[in-house]
């Protein structure tokens, strides 16, 4: 009865085919008996069901059982649900802690069924258990979601389609835990693991790269994407997981960070682990565990290349789960991070570590508590490197874990989550977890009122291909006459924190400022000058570096801007019903003072697009001002709210993402 059972277990977006369940819940199948009739209390029925390729029931990858009066749901259990007679419906269960993968149940000497168990978050027995209706929609249903790149100051919603129920994504997900060099070297063993999502997540967290594995996708940080596509490319995981499922298992080119979470999150929620993505802006890179990070720049205020870094935001998910090895208040959301930045335990994986572990500065506890603690919490020490060599302590008010974002159940709109990360800023709490954390800088930092403040101040209107100002702004709040020397600089960024090209500069070398007294000096930005250098990101970097002659102390202000690109407009022609021809109209003005080459428009969407990307081209180049535009005809499959995630792509105007939410009818 695989169409009622996977209706009955959540699972029939992967198709009514074959028979895929959750652990620790009934199912149903029916017997038909080749002589005889069945007797209760004469009868007997010998079950066997296996997993893996070297099933032992000392691993838990074999379970033999027979039949009882009633069901159990805490171990693997088959009762008769019918009358007496020469058809038998059996009622069977697989224990709540069974691993979860292919299974092989043997029912008496001559019938075998087979069968795909997944965990089971609507179980009360099962680890990854969550409780309310909303949040198993949003973190095991929902299909599509938003993902928070831009900047901290300017949160942009990505659309992204997880697609986890498409065709053929759930096999390819199975595939990537038996292609995991654990699973290689012992096969029963690793299996044996997969009744644990925290082991589950772990193996997820070093699979989804490449890096010591047959990892899903290989990471370049550069603008150099020879034999493969930029990060930015993506709309979704599934292109990237059959991608890899074709190629042999050879990893997909390229990914950065929220590809990587947002790949790792399919996987999570299609094996049934409930899993979102989330972003840390202004986010840590800290090599050597000490929880600081140690900038240099030079005197015009730009970095100094260096392995520590602070990422302009970073994105890793978040599986929700109990923690039996650990204490009871460590339950719920746990951080893993399958993007390649260190090593643990000798893999390019990270976590989980629960998040109030973070919180609360616990970093004995499993697993890599020290690296998220610092993604979050690290402090800056910021040098300047003078060209005669000697260096100096620069003044920088930058703090790190800035507005920790995930989308919000139930709409696209952006949930802030800093809380359960960190405890608000100066406060008592914040104190006691730095103790317990050892976080010597952030105790012995005092807050100092600086005798001179420097801020950077931006206009609202920052749009891509428009001129605008930006100011450094200078308040003198000392007794005295200040004579000072400002460098105030701009130039591309990546978000990751390299730096580009300069887009504007500016050297003053005698700012007066009388006490209490105020000024604001703008730059100007030309897209002439910033055009061809922006990377995909649309981040430019401002650093104003303020020097007082008096005292020879310096003070740094940077501050991360991100260009805003067109809207998309997306305009859905006729009905919407499943199983009807469909057609969107697409539109994006042109903002930039030059026309734009080779256009081309892509969609993509569960349901929507048959788990494909469907794209039109233009067949003319698109001036100044002038609107492209195409239609576009899908086909959706199934009912409900769908996001309709669409890509517009040119020569200057690269991978503008948008999307609308569809309702489809029956």
């Amino acid at each position: 009865f695989c169409e009622f059972n996977n209706r009955d277990h959540r699972t029939d977006l992967n198709g009514v085919d074959r028979l895929i369940v959750r652990r620790g819940q009934p199912f149903t199948v029916s017997l038909y008996l080749r002589s005889g009739l069945y007797q209760p209390g004469v009868n007997a029925l010998d079950c066997i069901a296996e997993t893996g390729p070297q099933p032992s029931e000392q691993y838990g990858t074999r379970a033999s059982f027979g039949l009882s009066a009633n069901i159990d749901t805490s171990r693997w259990s088959a009762a008769v649900t019918s009358p007496p007679g020469n058809m038998v419906a059996l009622s069977i269960c697989s224990a709540p802690d069974a691993p979860i993968g292919r299974y092989t149940l043997t029912l008496g000497q001559s019938a075998r069924i087979e069968f795909i168990l997944l965990f089971n978050p609507w179980c009360p027995e099962d680890l990854v258990l969550i409780e309310t209706a909303q949040s198993l929609a949003e973190y095991v249903l929902s299909q599509d979601g938003i993902i928070f790149r831009g900047s901290y100051k300017y949160p942009i919603p990505t659309p992204w389609n997880f697609g986890q129920f498409e065709n053929g994504i759930l096999d390819i997900c199975l595939r990537i835990l038996d292609m995991n060099p654990k699973c290689l070297k012992n096969p029963g063993k690793d299996c044996s693991g997969r009744r644990n999502p925290i082991y589950v997540s772990r193996v997820l967290s070093a699979m989804v790269n490449c890096n010591d594995d047959k990892g899903v996708l290989l990471g370049r940080w550069t603008d150099d994407y020879d034999g493969g596509v930029s990060p930015m490319f993506w709309r979704g995981s599934v292109e990237i997981l059959r991608n890899w499922e074709t190629q042999a298992c050879q990893p997909v080119r390229y990914g950065q960070c929220w590809v990587f979470a947002a790949v790792a999150c399919s996987v999570s929620r299609a094996l049934g682990i409930p899993c979102r993505v989330v972003t840390n802006y202004l986010s840590a890179h800290d090599t050597n565990s000490n929880l600081t990070i140690e900038r240099y720049i030079d005197e015009n205020g730009d970095l100094i290349k260096s392995r520590e870094m602070i990422w302009n935001y970073h994105c890793w998910v978040e599986s929700w789960m109990t923690r039996p090895d650990l204490k009871p208040d460590f339950n719920g959301w746990q951080a893993s991070d399958p993007t390649p930045q260190e090593k643990s335990e000798g893999v390019y994986c990270c976590g989980p570590i629960p998040l109030r572990a973070i919180k609360e500065g616990e970093l004995i506890f499993k697993y890599d508590a020290p690296f998220v603690f610092a993604e979050v919490n690290a402090d800056i020490i910021t040098f300047m490197k003078k060209k005669d060599g000697s260096t100096s302590t620069v003044t920088n008010n930058t703090i790190v874990g800035q507005k920790i974002s995930t989308k919000s159940v139930g709409s696209d709109a952006r949930e802030d989550i800093t809380h359960l990360y960190k405890f608000p800023e100066g406060s008592d709490e914040e104190r006691e977890a730095f103790k317990r954390a050892n976080h010597q800088n952030k105790l012995l930092k005092q807050q100092q009122n600086q005798g001179l403040h420097l801020t950077i101040k931006v206009t609202a209107d920052m749009r891509k291909g428009c001129d605008f100002d930006v100011f450094a702004v200078v308040t003198n709040n000392t007794q005295s006459e200040k004579k000072c020397r400002l460098v105030f600089g701009s130039c591309a960024l990546s978000y990751n924190g390299f730096m580009g090209a300069n887009c504007g500069f500016k050297d003053l070398l005698n700012v007066e400022l009388q006490p209490g007294g105020e000024r604001r000096v703008p730059l100007r930005l030309n897209y002439s000058k910033y055009g061809d250098n922006l990377t995909e990101d649309n981040l430019i970097r401002l650093a104003a570096l303020l020097l007082d002659y008096s005292t020879g102390e310096a003070t740094l202000a940077v501050r991360n801007i991100v260009l805003e690109n067109p809207e998309i407009k997306i305009r859905i022609l006729g009905e919407p019903k499943e199983n009807r021809k469909l057609a969107a109209e697409l539109t994006l003005k042109n903002p930039l003072p030059e026309p734009l080459e080779n256009c081309c428009f892509s969609i993509e969407g569960a349901n929507l697009t048959g788990g494909h990307v469907i794209s039109e081209r233009l067949g003319s180049s698109v001036g100044p001002g002038e609107d492209a535009k195409v239609k576009v005809y899908f086909t959706p499959t199934h009912s409900g709210l769908r996001k309709l995630v669409v890509d517009f792509d040119s020569t200057k105007l690269c991978h503008v993402k948008g999307y609308r939410n569809v309702i489809i009818g029956k």
